[in-house]
């Protein structure tokens, strides 16, 4: 049996490693099969990548659900085969007459609920097989739209560049406050999609994963000297509200029972003695069922 600590392992996931790539090294560190993440990153993308040991995998499904953060720049004037600098390059188109307001104004559009397309090169399932799989095998995937919400757009430098051939490009940085399953590449696609000139994405960073940042995120070299997990009790009052109960109740908890309680949303509950038991959410008429129970 494994004698891995419950928590969170919030990682700065460097460029050129996939999600799967991190789950292993910290496999390894943690001394424990079952370790998860809370959604990937592309490995040209760096960044707060959250993984869960032990007990806290369950609690991973209810934080993909949560708004992320991301730096990112984008470049005007080229597509590529995956709506990033991985991807082969499509057509080049100087970007020299871009007019910043025109370039701000298009940026723009891509805040708030919108419908966006998914990349063709995403993890999106499509008849049982992930969308890049079929893209890879040669096939022509088109998904659908789907609802997104973009929270916040910032566009922050605008930066001419040359390409190979000597046509002018233009590198955006912007930052980005999204919902979960939101593609910064589909915002590079169809922002130089409606300027005319086709667009990628060059860089991503990931800064934020709901309320885990950057500040508490650790490299991999870092985590190798002292590896550091976040408790399981401290992960749920960051990422969730919280409740504190009586003994009585507490002890409803641990077999899943109903509690009479009027909750908000997804919240955590806890023992009087600060134990970590169980997330609840609301069943209506004043009741509250549990979403996952972490205790036995």
């Amino acid at each position: 049996m494994s004698t891995a600590e419950s928590g969170l392992v919030i990682v700065d996931k460097p460029g050129q490693m996939t999600s799967h790539d991190v789950v292993g090294r910290v496999r390894r560190l943690a001394g424990t099969r079952k370790v998860g993440h809370a959604g990937t990153l592309d490995p040209m993308a760096t960044g707060v990548l959250v993984l869960g040991v032990e007990r806290a995998t369950r609690l991973l499904g209810h934080l993909m659900l949560t708004e992320k953060a991301y730096d990112a720049t984008v470049r005007l004037g080229q597509t590529t085969t995956t709506d990033d600098a991985e991807g082969d390059v499509l057509a080049t188109v100087s970007a020299a007459d871009l007019d910043e307001v025109a370039v701000r104004a298009a940026f723009a559009t891509q805040v708030g609920d919108i419908e966006q397309v998914p990349t063709a090169v995403s993890a999106i399932k499509v008849d049982g097989k992930r969308a890049y799989q079929r893209v890879r095998e040669g096939e022509v995937v088109e998904l659908k739209a789907r609802p997104v919400t973009v929270h916040d757009l910032t566009v922050r430098d605008l930066r001419p560049v040359a390409s190979p051939d000597g046509s002018r490009l233009l590198d955006v940085d912007i930052a980005v406050r999204c919902s979960s399953g939101t593609y910064v590449r589909a915002i590079a696609r169809d922002v130089g999609a409606a300027l005319g000139v086709g667009g990628h994405l060059t860089a991503l960073r990931r800064t934020a994963v709901g309320p885990y940042t950057l500040d508490v995120a650790h490299s991999l070299d870092d985590l190798a000297e002292a590896y550091a997990v976040l408790p399981i009790a401290q992960a749920a009052r960051a990422a969730f509200p919280s409740v504190v109960l009586d003994e009585q109740h507490a002890q409803d908890v641990r077999v899943g029972r109903r509690l009479r309680r009027d909750l908000a949303g997804l919240t955590a509950v806890f023992a009087p003695d600060g134990e970590f038991l169980a997330l609840y959410e609301p069943a209506g008429d004043g009741l509250a069922k549990a979403a996952a129970v972490f205790v036995g």
